[in-house]
C-alpha cells in the first residue's frame, strides 16, 4: 500500500473517531452503540499500520485476495450491526408497548378520578400539556410551601 494513502486512512479514521466520541459527549449517540464503530476504527488503524496482517489472514482461511478477505469482513460487520439494530428496535418495541399500556390505564384512572370529583361538585383546573413534538424540553414549575399553601386554602 502507498505511504500516502496510509497516511490519508490514518487521518481519516482518526476525524472518524474524534467525530464519533464527541457524539457520544453530546449524548447524540449512546457509548454502548459507538463501541462497535469505536472497534471498527481500531481494525481499521490496525490494518492501516500492518497491512500485511491481511495478506497473512487471507492466506491462513485461503483466501486469494486480500481485498476479498475485506469484502468478507465488511459483509460481517454489517451483518453485526443489523443483528444489532434488530435487537434494539425489538426491545423498544416492546418498552413502547408498555408505555402505550400505562398512558392507557392512567387516562382511564385521571378520567374515573374526575367523573367522581365531578359528582361531588368539586371544580379541576385543567392543565395544557405540551407533547414532546411541541418542544424540546418539558419544564416544571415548582410552587414554594407559602404559595401551596395559600392556592389550597382558596380553593377550599
Amino acid at each position: 500500500m502507498m505511504a500516502r494513502l496510509q497516511i490519508l486512512i490514518a487521518v481519516l479514521t482518526l476525524c472518524a473517531i474524534i467525530y464519533i466520541g464527541n457524539k457520544v459527549r453530546k449524548r447524540v449517540i449512546e457509548l454502548k452503540y459507538a463501541l462497535v464503530w469505536f472497534l471498527v476504527a481500531f481494525l481499521l488503524l490496525i490494518v492501516d499500520a500492518f497491512p500485511q496482517t491481511i495478506e497473512k489472514m487471507s492466506d491462513f482461511l485461503g483466501i486469494v485476495l486480500p481485498i476479498n478477505m475485506l469484502m468478507l469482513f465488511g459483509f460481517g460487520f454489517v451483518l453485526l450491526i443489523l443483528y444489532t439494530f434488530t435487537i434494539v428496535i425489538t426491545n423498544q418495541d416492546r418498552r413502547i408497548k408498555r408505555l402505550i399500556q400505562e398512558v392507557s390505564i392512567l387516562d382511564y384512572r385521571i378520567d374515573e378520578l374526575e367523573k367522581a370529583l365531578k359528582k361531588e361538585d368539586i371544580k379541576v383546573k385543567k392543565i395544557k400539556t405540551k407533547t414532546a413534538d411541541e418542544g424540546p424540553e418539558h419544564k416544571v414549575k415548582v410552587k414554594n410551601k407559602s404559595e401551596n399553601k395559600k392556592t389550597m386554602e382558596e380553593q377550599s
